[in-house]
C-alpha cells in the first residue's frame, strides 16, 4: 500500500460530474495539492499550495482559506451531517486564524493540515454510506 503522504502527479482533468465518486475525486485532489504536492528536499516533508502560498501575507491566507471552504462546501453537497460541517468549518476557520500570525501561522501549517483532517472526516462519511466509491490501492 502507498504511504499516504507520498505525492502523486495529478492529472489536469477532473470529473465535473454531481456523482458521489466525481466529488471524491475533486476533494482527494484538492487535498492533494493543498498538502501535499511538493516535497522539501533534504527533509522529505511533504507540502502544499497551503503552506506555499500562505508565506504572502493576507492575501496568501484568504486564497487557502477559500481553498479549504471549497472541501466544506462539497462535503455539505454529499450530504454530511451538520455537526460534521461544522467540525470541517472549525479546522478551516482554526488554520485561517493560526495563518494570520506571521511566523507562527507559517509553522502551523507544517503541523496542522486541516485539509487533512477534513479529507479523512469526508472519506470516513463515503466510506460509511457509499461503499461503492472506495479506491482500493494496491
Amino acid at each position: 500500500m502507498p504511504d499516504v503522504n507520498e505525492p502523486r502527479i495529478v492529472g489536469l482533468s477532473l470529473p465535473t460530474g454531481t456523482d458521489v465518486q466525481s466529488v471524491r475525486q475533486r476533494i482527494e485532489a484538492m487535498e492533494m495539492l493543498l498538502e501535499r504536492s511538493f516535497r522539501i528536499p533534504g527533509i522529505n516533508v511533504p507540502v502544499g499550495l497551503d503552506a506555499i502560498v500562505g508565506l504572502v501575507p493576507v492575501l496568501g491566507d484568504i486564497v487557502t482559506t477559500a481553498m479549504g471552504a471549497y472541501l466544506v462546501w462539497e462535503a455539505r453537497n454529499l450530504g454530511l451531517p451538520k455537526w460534521k460541517l461544522w467540525r470541517m468549518g472549525a479546522n478551516v476557520a482554526f488554520d485561517a486564524a493560526v495563518g494570520v500570525v506571521p511566523v507562527v501561522g507559517d509553522a502551523a501549517d507544517f503541523l496542522f493540515r486541516s485539509n487533512t483532517r477534513n479529507l479523512r472526516i469526508i472519506k470516513k462519511h463515503l466510506d460509511k454510506h457509499h461503499p461503492e466509491t472506495r479506491v482500493i490501492e494496491g
